[in-house]
């Protein structure tokens, strides 16, 4: 599962989970993170976010998930002095091997980034996962669903609808860490026909 990539990174806690192939905005006014996103904008890298286990997004740092997704800056804004606006894009899913706190309080991770998952055909039994998504594209459009849009592929179609779907961060913790798109497909599926 795990390819032989393993990396220092800078790490983002917070109270969501990001998704490969999705968007995630972000304000960033806290001097750690000022100057993880300079370096990143400055070097061109990107940063992993992870779903916090203890503690809070601001103050002392927080406790992150041993798996995360890491984000690539694609918008940038400064509104005003120490404060951006930042759109992400989830890249790749990573594991979480060890982690330190900078002298400025930054977490840093050495992760290892793990192999895509292979693209599996969306099976009819779950035609109403796509219809579902779909409909939400449709209304939404495609600034936060960019495409292509691959509705024939049940990676894509789970990861989408795990982040928009009513789950708990838990669950969408649960479903970042699956390595089944069916079974991830299973639980929206399910999700779904109760609401």
């Amino acid at each position: 599962m795990a390819t032989d990539r393993r990396r220092d990174v800078p790490l983002f806690p917070l109270g969501t989970v990001m998704f490969p192939g999705s968007r995630l905005p972000l304000r960033i006014f806290e001097p750690r993170y000022l100057a993880m996103l300079r370096d990143c904008l400055r070097d061109g890298t990107d940063f992993g976010v992870c779903l916090i286990q203890e503690g809070k997004e601001v103050g002392s740092p927080a406790m992150p998930a041993d798996m995360g997704c890491l984000a690539s800056i694609i918008e940038w804004d400064m509104p005003e002095p120490d404060l951006y606006h930042v759109m992400t894009a989830g890249t790749e899913r990573f594991r979480l091997l060890t982690t330190r706190v900078q002298d400025d309080g930054l977490l840093r991770g050495d992760v290892v980034t793990l192999v895509p998952e292979t693209s599996v055909p969306v099976p009819e039994s779950h035609s109403l996962c796509v219809r579902v998504l779909q409909q939400l594209i449709e209304r939404v459009g495609d600034a936060w669903f960019p495409p292509p849009h691959r509705f024939e592929d049940a990676s894509w179609v789970s990861y989408r609808l795990a982040e928009v779907l009513p789950f708990d961060a838990l669950e969408k913790q649960r479903m970042l860490v699956a390595n089944d798109p069916l079974a991830r497909l299973d639980r929206a599926l399910h999700l779904i026909r109760r609401g």
